[in-house]
């Protein structure tokens, strides 16, 4: 009798270690266990990208995933869910098990200014995320075509006719920033969204809009063949791809808008698991291939630490909803 109290006493102690481990562990054997963030990762890492494939978000996401995927030691598949400027990606990720094996990759403008275009459940928010690091950033310039003979921004203001204005879509840094500079140069025209940078493009070429903002990667090739001419940049300083383009900030107006881009992962994320993915992205973006691929679109590097990107795109989604008010600009529906 008395063996077997001890042996019952002594499982009853052992239960009760058990127990003990596992709610010093969070009652969570899952991915914020030590054992596994020493496993991290476990398999795949999936980095999806709320753009459809080919455009320049996709190509950058493309191009960090590849040195990311040397540097961790697994495969990195890049999954392509459109929708919503990528509000439906992003919210799909975040909702996902903070393990580390789940990435988004970023783009400023779903934070900074969908926001201002679109109802308040449909906002997507930085505190969802864990922000790991920033990549790049993608300047906006102004084009006109070559019929309308506009060659600055004083032929526009001055112009005897009522203009066109092609944007890239509704709640985009192309909206943002054509809207802004019309109403700080009070320049009538009339605002023509497309649903991408290309045909908004193309419009500009055949004169059917005088002037449109697109992304410098898409209009560069049209600016060097002299069949579009560029007005001015949009970037807080000149862009190193086009240094003889004024920006808007020192032709007298307040229009700093640029487009950046982040790798972030649900929230909640270990230590461990972290620190593996901030050093793989860096050794990605040290890559030759990755700092020729920034030259080859224009991309100017933006590397910062997570909590830099936070700070800089909360700042911007605070200025962006302050100027826009000041100027009585709605970009819903535009």
């Amino acid at each position: 009798m008395k063996n077997r109290m001890t042996r019952r006493a002594m499982l009853s102690l052992t239960a009760a270690g058990a127990a003990l481990a596992l709610t010093a562990c969070g009652g969570n054997v899952g991915g914020s266990s030590d054992a596994s963030s020493a496993q991290f990762p476990n398999g795949p890492v999936t980095l999806t990208v709320g753009q459809a494939p080919g455009g320049s978000t996709d190509l950058i996401a493309r191009a960090a995933a590849e040195g990311m995927a040397e540097s961790l030691g697994v495969s990195m598949p890049v999954v392509n869910k459109p929708g919503a400027n990528g509000a439906l990606a992003t919210k799909e990720v975040a909702a996902m098990a903070p393990d580390g094996q789940n990435l988004i990759l970023l783009n400023a403008s779903l934070i900074t200014i969908t926001p201002l275009a679109v109802s308040e459940d449909e906002v997507v928010s930085l505190d969802d995320l864990d922000v790991l690091m920033g990549l790049s950033q993608d300047d906006y310039v102004m084009v006109a075509s070559t019929a309308s003979g506009v060659k600055n921004l004083d032929d526009i203001k001055n112009s005897g006719k009522k203009l066109s204005f092609g944007t890239t879509g509704v709640g985009t840094g192309s909206q943002l920033a054509q809207e802004l500079l019309l109403a700080q140069a009070e320049i009538d025209g009339t605002t023509v969204p497309f649903d991408s940078g290309s045909p908004a493009l193309t419009a500009v070429m055949g004169d059917q809009v005088q002037v449109s903002t697109v992304q410098l990667g898409e209009a560069k090739p049209q600016i060097d063949a002299g069949t579009v001419t560029p007005i001015v940049v949009f970037s807080k300083d000149r862009n190193e791809f086009l240094p003889d383009v004024p920006t808007a900030i020192e032709s007298g107006y307040e229009v700093p808008v640029s487009q950046y881009r982040a790798i972030a992962a649900p929230k909640g994320l270990n230590d461990a698991a972290k620190e593996k993915l901030v050093a793989s992205i860096q050794d990605g973006v040290a890559a030759d291939s990755y700092k020729d691929f920034n030259k080859q679109n224009l991309l100017t590097a933006h590397e910062v630490s997570g909590e830099e990107v936070v700070t800089e795109w909360n700042e911007l989604a605070a200025k962006y909803k302050e100027l826009t008010e000041e100027h009585d600009i709605s970009l819903a529906g535009k």
